[in-house]
């Protein structure tokens, strides 16, 4: 990855869009996620599936802790889960 830092918060609405380009030369997929006042491309060529592959993987672990967290929140203010 090359140095770039951002930051945006992930709302129920965001949009996420896949767009191949298969170009002969220089093929790369595009990965965007789009909020209201914010867009971010993750360019991805070939040879970086893996890497793709760690952050769905690293998606999903953060989506199971953010489960987690909202169960255990309910519990505590009594909630029905």
């Amino acid at each position: 990855m090359n140095g770039l830092s951002v930051s945006g918060h992930l709302k129920p609405d965001t949009r996420f869009r896949v767009t191949p380009f298969p170009d002969s030369g220089r093929p790369f997929v595009s990965l965007r996620i789009e909020g209201d006042s914010i867009e971010i491309a993750l360019l991805v060529s070939p040879g970086s599936a893996a890497a793709l592959r760690t952050l769905a993987s690293a998606a999903m672990e953060a989506a199971a802790a953010l489960d987690s967290l909202s169960i255990n929140a309910a519990g505590v203010r009594g909630d029905a889960a």
